[in-house]
């Protein structure tokens, strides 16, 4: 009876973490994505160029991306729970100063500080979720992460949009940055009443060295860039598209690309709910993540290239509700498939490694994006993008590894 009362606790607990874990990941991508809502205004105010633009937006990623593969590695050693955390304290303080900042400078600086803070969501919650959520629940614990990365930006472009439209953008900051200090409350008591035997779980760590050496980790970071770069590319510079090159209302704008977001968060949810399905039947679930990204891929291709020459609302809305469809799936399976490549010992330190490298295009992306739309128009670089998602289904369907978890014993050998 205490057996089956504390695998109960364990689950509840689980279930609890993993939600607020989604809500996490929801301000995650509202912090993120807000300077891309506050663009049509912040760019004329402050007087940056569409080159300073790109270098503030990839200014995040300078340290986050490097930062997630300490973050993964703490995450494996130390206490995932404190460890969130603190990121969050820190990102959250480097949204509402955004409030404040007086020129190109200052916005880089938090920028930067906001990269930092939010370099622990995903290791961290990729370990949660190895260690508390059975296979068979994967793909909705992956779910509420991949909703949480669509209802960010949907519900943060859409909120952040009309406060801008009314009150400018710095109150959008200062809001953003005080709604997700409000996070902390609910994450410190549930923490400290988990289990002691969860909470201290001592599982043996899998060294830098051996992790390094898997192509399937290589494999699946270099697949993560792919996509991550058409996901980054709509996040940062759709609004100013739809504004300054196809003439739309910041309201107008908020509307649409709030759409997109929300079918992607639709999506995931029932991406989610279909991948455990499978699960339970006896199917194989790498086979079908695999193909669910293969499919994906080549519809966020066909999406972006359709978006380049679209000139309607409703030509817009449809192509940017096929792109959340895709990117739904993409930001589901790629954690998922992490965490069964890496399995609970390592799937800080996978994640961290991942995620540093899937994100090297959110240097480089805005940055080209930002040179390319100076120099050559917004169309070349969605021809651009277009051309890196199909490559990314190549990649998912003929060159990623078999996916199954990885026996680190052996390997340590």
């Amino acid at each position: 009876m205490a057996t089956a009362t504390t695998g109960a606790t364990v689950r509840t607990a689980g279930n609890a973490l993993i939600l607020l874990l989604g809500v996490a990941v929801f301000l995650n991508y509202v912090d993120r994505g807000a300077i891309a809502v506050a663009a049509p205004v912040m760019k004329g105010e402050l007087g940056l160029s569409a080159t300073d633009f790109g270098l503030a937006v990839s200014a995040f990623f300078w340290v986050y991306a490097p930062v997630q593969l300490f973050a993964g590695w703490l995450c494996d050693r130390f206490s995932v729970y404190k460890l969130i955390a603190a990121g969050i304290l820190l990102w959250a303080a480097s949204t509402l100063l955004m409030g404040l900042v007086g020129g190109f400078v200052s916005l880089l600086v938090l920028r930067i500080m906001l990269g930092i803070g939010e370099s622990i969501a995903f290791p961290g919650a990729s370990k949660i979720v190895a260690r508390h959520v059975p296979a068979e629940r994967r793909g909705v614990a992956n779910a509420a992460l991949a909703m949480g990365i669509a209802l960010g930006p949907a519900l943060g472009t859409l909120a952040g949009g009309l406060i801008v439209a009314s009150w400018g953008w710095r109150t959008m900051f200062f809001l953003f940055g005080l709604a997700t200090l409000l996070w902390l409350i609910p994450w410190q008591p549930l923490v400290r009443n988990l289990p002691a035997q969860v909470a201290n779980m001592d599982e043996r760590r899998v060294p830098a060295r051996v992790l390094l050496s898997q192509w399937p980790l290589w494999s699946i970071s270099i697949v993560h860039a792919l996509g991550n770069y058409c996901f980054y590319f709509l996040l940062a510079w759709l609004p100013l598209y739809l504004t300054k090159s196809r003439g739309f209302t910041i309201t107008e704008m908020t509307y649409l690309a709030s759409l997109g977001y929300a079918v992607q968060g639709a999506c995931a949810f029932g991406y989610g709910h279909f991948s455990d399905w499978w699960t339970r039947s006896g199917r194989s679930e790498a086979a079908c993540r695999k193909w669910m990204m293969v499919l994906s891929q080549l519809l966020a291709a066909g999406a972006i290239l359709g978006l380049a020459y679209a000139d309607t609302a409703f030509e817009i809305g449809i192509l940017l509700s096929f792109a959340g469809a895709a990117t739904a799936a993409l930001s589901m399976n790629l954690y998922a498939i992490a965490q069964m490549y890496a399995g609970p010992r390592a799937s800080g330190s996978w994640v961290g490694i991942q995620n540093a490298l899937g994100n090297l295009s959110g240097i480089v992306g805005p940055v080209v994006t930002g040179i390319i739309v100076d120099r050559a128009g917004y169309t070349s670089a969605f021809l651009l993008t277009a051309a890196i998602a199909a490559v990314g289904a190549l990649w998912w369907a003929f060159l990623l590894p078999e996916i199954r978890e990885i026996d680190w014993d052996a390997r340590r050998g």
